[in-house]
């Protein structure tokens, strides 16, 4: 008997949002970008995104420059 594939859940990674604290300055916070969610996106350092405010519980993160797909690999064919 033959199942169906589960169908694929959201990766999720939970972190905790960090602050900095410099004397003389006001706090900062910062969330990192976790390392697989950024190699799946092909995300670099040092490019510049946005958060987009959807309501007060979701924020989405805009890309400004998506960089082209450059494949490792030559897909499989069927």
């Amino acid at each position: 008997m033959k199942t169906s594939p589960e169908p694929a859940l959201p990766a999720r990674y939970p972190l905790k949002v960090q602050a900095i604290r410099s004397r003389g300055q006001q706090p900062r916070l910062y969330v990192y970008f976790p390392l697989p969610l950024a190699a799946a996106i092909s995300l670099a350092p040092g490019e510049e995104v946005e958060w987009e405010l959807l309501d007060r519980g979701e924020l989405h993160l805009v890309r400004r420059n998506i960089p082209s797909l450059q494949a490792r690999q030559q897909a499989a064919s069927r």
